[in-house]
């Protein structure tokens, strides 16, 4: 194994959640499956004899009563698309699929449609679900508890965290309120809430059997994929994607997000994306249309690295997680922290892996004041220090090329028609960060990056430059010109 295959890149913050369409599953890995959810399974307070331990006095009832009316079922069509050579179907097959079906080479398949669930986080219809629930869909339909239906417009997405906001138009809304994930404790209580396999609410209960998982699954829909999951004996299935993990006070701790299974249905292990990251993602959605990360700056080993494979790539051991770079620039870099470290807390709890760091990092937002101890050839120390938006400086060239689109300078008599300065158009989109992390619609007009203004292309590329590895895009589309819009944008630079 080489060492670029081993190390993650620059460390960034992240989030992520599970939910329930099925066509999302050929995107992971075989033993990992999306959208999954609870189902029953209410015994506790149950004496069985007097040889018999009792079940813990837990009131499963008040919590699933007081959170239950905050889930939704979420239903998605998603666009039809081509299904290749048609030519070698046989005239039987045709016709048995209908008139027409297989008349050209290029055969267009019926549009899908897919299921799983959400969570109103407040009481105006915003509701947080996976990214995989509604990514490439052109309608959505969200079903209340009361089992009113409402059409619904996706916000904005996450695909690092595989977390998404969708808003319906509503008020007076039942939510869950959020509770702080990093205060969840193996063996504490839980349950899983959602629509799964297209039933109508559903509640199971179970523990928490492990925190801080990384399973691998985020990474296959993006570069930057952040994972710390809370891991559940809760029975969740597919449909179960998006909905709500909650603590015996009907609390939110996570968005249930994949389970570990063999056959695609629960088979005893489900993953939950930690409040704290769940509720910095979707804030930063409502309000920016993406998610800003802050970072630390720093390269780290993959925690499944086997002794050998450590021993190999020089990384020493030791209580903590070890550096194997510091960015220059970077927050790390300004506290101190060198090669060869090791960070062993942050804010005063100790951290024991990469994955932990990583979602603890995932939860904070650029600006956040934190304290970070670590170990220097031995010595631990303390220090404060403030979190950035960039992991550290690198090419402006590089960062255009990642955000996959064309540009060119707004011409003056479009600029007179919109009554605004001048901008950057962007004129086509690609494969890159602006489809990857935004919504953005080609013809944007790119007016300002990092709230100052840009008159052409290069203007646009020395402004990444000095972003770092995070931007605010802000402009306008030609069709409404009175409203700005703003676009967050992270790793700008990539994996090194």
């Amino acid at each position: 194994m080489t060492l670029k295959g081993i190390v993650a890149a620059s460390f960034l913050t992240g989030a992520l959640a599970v939910g329930s369409v099925w066509a999302y599953q050929k995107y992971q890995p075989s033993s990992f499956t999306t959208n999954s959810q609870p189902q029953t399974s209410l015994f506790a307070n149950t004496k069985y004899s007097d040889n018999t331990a009792t079940a813990p006095m837990v009131d499963f009832e008040k919590a699933a009563t007081k959170a239950s009316p905050a889930v939704v079922h979420i239903r998605t069509t998603l666009k039809a698309s081509r299904a290749g050579n048609m030519s070698q179907i046989p005239d039987a097959l045709k016709d048995f699929f209908g008139k027409g079906f297989g008349d050209d080479d290029q055969g267009e398949m019926p549009a899908q449609r897919a299921s799983g669930s959400g969570v109103l986080i407040n009481s105006d219809g915003y509701i947080v679900t996976n990214n995989h629930v509604v990514d490439g869909a052109t309608e959505v339909t969200v079903t209340l508890n009361d089992k009113n239906d409402y059409k619904a417009k996706v916000i904005g997405t996450d695909p690092s965290t595989d977390l998404a906001v969708v808003k319906i138009d509503a008020k007076n809304l039942p939510y869950v309120s959020f509770a702080n994930s990093d205060n969840v404790h193996l063996g504490q209580w839980v349950l899983a809430i959602g629509y799964p396999l297209n039933l109508e609410t559903t509640v199971t209960s179970g523990i928490v059997s492990a925190k801080a998982r990384n399973i691998g699954i985020n990474s296959t829909k993006s570069n930057s994929a952040i994972e710390s999951f809370i891991q559940t004996d809760a029975a969740v299935n597919p449909g179960n994607s998006g909905g709500a993990l909650v603590n015996t006070d009907g609390d939110l701790i996570g968005i249930n997000s994949a389970i570990a299974s063999p056959t695609g249905s629960y088979a005893g292990y489900a993953y939950a994306i930690p409040s704290n990251l769940v509720q910095r993602v979707a804030n930063d959605i409502i309000k920016y249309g993406s998610a800003k990360r802050a970072y630390l700056g720093i390269m780290l080993p993959n925690d499944k690295l086997s002794a050998d494979e450590r021993s190999k790539n020089n990384i020493k051991e030791g209580n903590g997680v070890y550096v194997m770079d510091v960015a220059k620039g970077s927050t790390a870099e300004e506290a101190g922290i060198q090669k060869g470290d090791f960070i062993t807390k942050l804010n005063s709890v100790p951290v024991l892996s990469g994955t932990e760091l990583m979602g603890k990092i995932g939860s904070l937002r650029p600006g956040d004041q934190i304290e970070i101890t670590y170990a220097h050839d031995g010595t631990e120390k303390t220090v404060k220090a403030t979190l950035k938006g960039a992991a550290g400086n690198y090419s402006s060239m590089q960062a255009v090329n990642q955000l996959g689109a064309t540009f060119e300078n707004l011409s003056r008599d479009q600029a007179e028609r919109l009554n605004i300065e001048s901008g950057v158009v962007v004129r086509s989109l690609g494969q890159g960060l602006l489809t990857e992390q935004t919504r953005m619609r080609e013809g944007f007009i790119i007016t300002k990056v990092n709230g100052e203004k840009v008159h052409s292309v290069d203007e646009l590329k020395s402004a990444l430059k000095n972003a770092g590895n995070t931007a605010v895009i802000s402009g306008i589309y030609p069709q409404s010109p009175q409203e700005e819009y703003q676009y967050a944008l992270n790793d700008l630079n990539g994996k090194n």
